[in-house]
């Protein structure tokens, strides 16, 4: 479709005639039969022979709509290619439509745990927590329909887990709203949040404001994940040794697939690594819905500056790979949504936030290695994400300067310099601090730290220091026994 002289034209149209445009490509579409629908019958002619045992015409629809949406996405240029699942490891999750053929849910109280899972002649009884309320709340309404998943548990001898080391869960669409838990009540303030790849600084109108580490409680192993990663790394050598040059790289092969071979001890040791990558996963998932609930209970009117993500995964990979402040935009959109609050996007190309000082109106464009907003008119000095989150928390719709009164101001910078004093106390404490926040523990408190490196309660450190003030002073030394 994309070689049709047709398209080339169509992407020549100028992106200001919207509705020509948006026609000439929905024509060469229409013209090759790509769309969903064409993709859902497609799928109604395949389920032919042994498929048609397996998988039902609405499970056939939901995974036409899959394929269509990956393919899709390298079509408008959002993907590169399409990630194919192999035939070994398969898919995770299959789902129907509705909850009345294929893959269905019921519930039946009076038998064992009450639920059952409906796949063709199989009828698998499911392990149901009715204690919780959130379950509780969940099964009083409607089932709109049914999604399969499939988990890697950390070995075969899980419990839960087949022979096969994998655990299965059923998720249920539901209707209706969900619960909200008494404890995470909803506020009527305005807050203005400014995102960083590890940081986020949050400023309400009228309440307590604060600078904090994405997930700061998360700490993954990182020896351990690279122990593992290694041993994974040898067993694949070992098992493939056909598969690497002299040198120990990957043969070239073009455009045929080499065959790898996978010995049990690797896909244990794979195991054990995913497993460790899924826990850290749920735990990460945890702290960012503790704190979307923790902003929620301040207000629900809040107000972020538009970010690409996916540019940061280039610049901060690392930090971005750990602290996902994209996933936890997504989770505070979603429960924004679900309380009835506003969560407005503004353009940072557009209001310059960062650069604004509101006390004389100029823009003064600052490096990324400044973190504190200091103006010649006398404003400052002010940790610059806190200053950028007071100015959004002020910003009204479709106005790209805030409305910031001096009383307003007077009002707020006691608060914002009352967090900055308690990160500077931290630091002081020897507390480790991510360095965009711009706070240093003072002189005294560094020659404390490094006294107490010094101390004979490191022997180790002093040893270190020892060896290197006699290599800086020439002396010979002899060498160590151990």
């Amino acid at each position: 479709m994309r070689n049709d002289p047709a398209w080339q034209a169509a992407r020549t149209i100028p992106r200001t005639k919207k509705l020509e445009r948006a026609q000439a490509f929905s024509h060469v579409r229409r013209k090759h039969h790509f769309s969903e629908y064409d993709l859902h019958e497609y799928a109604k002619r395949a389920r032919v022979s042994w498929i048609a045992d397996h998988i039902d015409a609405t499970m056939a629809q939901t995974l036409a709509t899959r394929a269509y949406q990956a393919v899709n996405r390298v079509c408008v240029g959002k993907a590169k290619r399409v990630r194919f699942r192999s035939r070994g490891r398969g898919i995770d999750s299959v789902q129907g439509k509705r909850n009345d053929v294929g893959l269905r849910f019921v519930l039946d109280p009076g038998v064992g745990d009450g639920g059952f899972l409906l796949w063709n002649r199989e009828v698998l009884p499911a392990i149901i927590t009715w204690r919780d309320p959130v379950v509780q709340h969940g099964l009083r309404h409607p089932i709109k329909y049914v999604r399969l998943l499939r988990r890697k548990a950390s070995s075969a001898q899980a419990q839960g887990a087949d022979r096969d080391g994998n655990r299965y869960f059923v998720q249920l669409v539901l209707e209706g709203h969900a619960l909200q838990k008494e404890k995470n009540t909803v506020g009527i303030d305005t807050i203005g949040l400014d995102i960083g790849p590890s940081t986020l600084a949050i400023v309400p109108q009228e309440g307590k404001a604060a600078l904090v580490t994405f997930c700061e409680e998360l700490a993954p192993n990182a020896r351990k994940k690279r122990r593992l990663q290694r041993k994974m790394d040898r067993q694949r050598r070992a098992n493939n040794p056909e598969n690497y040059d002299e040198k120990g790289r990957v043969k070239k092969h073009g455009t045929i697939r080499l065959n790898w071979k996978e010995s049990k001890r690797y896909k244990a040791t794979r195991r054990q690594h995913a497993n460790a990558e899924r826990r850290l996963a749920a735990h990460r998932k945890s702290l960012h819905g503790k704190l979307a609930h923790d902003i929620m209970k301040v207000g629900k009117t809040i107000q972020i500056e538009k970010t690409s993500f996916k540019g940061w995964q280039k610049q901060y990979g690392r930090s971005i790979e750990l602290r996902a402040p994209g996933m936890f935009v997504a989770h505070l959109t979603r429960l924004v949504a679900n309380t009835g609050g506003i969560l407005s996007e503004v353009s940072a190309f557009k209001t310059k936030l960062s650069q604004y000082c509101h006390r004389c109106g100029q823009y003064a464009p600052k490096p990324r290695s400044q973190r504190w907003h200091t103006c010649s008119c006398g404003l400052g000095p002010i940790q610059r994400d806190l200053y950028s989150a007071f100015l959004l928390a002020y910003l009204e719709p479709e106005k790209t300067i805030p409305s910031v009164t001096h009383q307003v101001w007077e009002g707020a910078e006691p608060r914002l310099q009352a967090v900055m004093e308690g990160l500077r106390q931290r630091a002081n404490d020897g507390q480790i601090l991510p360095r965009s926040m711009g706070v240093l523990a003072s002189g005294k408190a560094a020659r404390a730290r490094a006294r107490r490196l010094q101390s004979p309660a490191n022997p180790h450190q002093e040893l270190a220091l020892t060896i290197e003030r006699q290599e800086a002073v020439g002396v010979e030394q002899e060498p160590l026994c151990l």
